[in-house]
């Protein structure tokens, strides 16, 4: 499974993001694989297009791409502050690793302190 960064699903819905054409290749290669994405980076992707309210149309984006959403329990607190507090990344960048973490799988991202991160945790990261 590989588990989509805010970062990916951005640029694929945005053509004019300097990422579109990468978003797209690694949605490409991901075929056949099964996709995810934490709901807390959902709901980061849904801001752009809720301003227009258009949010609606990334959960018909995901829908449509299979993307599974990682839920966040609230036992899952104290995980993702251990994350905060040893990798130094935002909170959404740790939901990202817990997501991968949670379902084995995983990280597809064009942020490199996130990337580095997830290989240090021993968490594969897509090209």
């Amino acid at each position: 499974m590989i588990v989509l960064d805010a970062s990916v699903l951005i640029a694929h819905l945005d053509s004019t993001d300097a990422h579109h054409d990468a978003a797209r290749r690694v949605l490409h290669s991901a075929a056949g694989q099964d996709l995810a994405a934490s709901v807390l980076t959902v709901a980061e992707v849904m801001v752009g297009p809720a301003r227009d309210r258009r949010g609606h149309i990334v959960d018909e984006v995901l829908d449509a791409l299979h993307i599974t959403r990682v839920p966040l329990r609230p036992d899952d607190a104290a995980t993702l502050a251990d994350l905060r507090a040893t990798t130094g990344l935002r909170m959404p960048d740790c939901c990202v690793l817990h997501a991968a973490q949670t379902v084995g799988g995983a990280v597809a991202t064009f942020d490199q302190r996130l990337a580095d991160a997830a290989r240090l945790l021993g968490v594969v990261v897509v090209d």
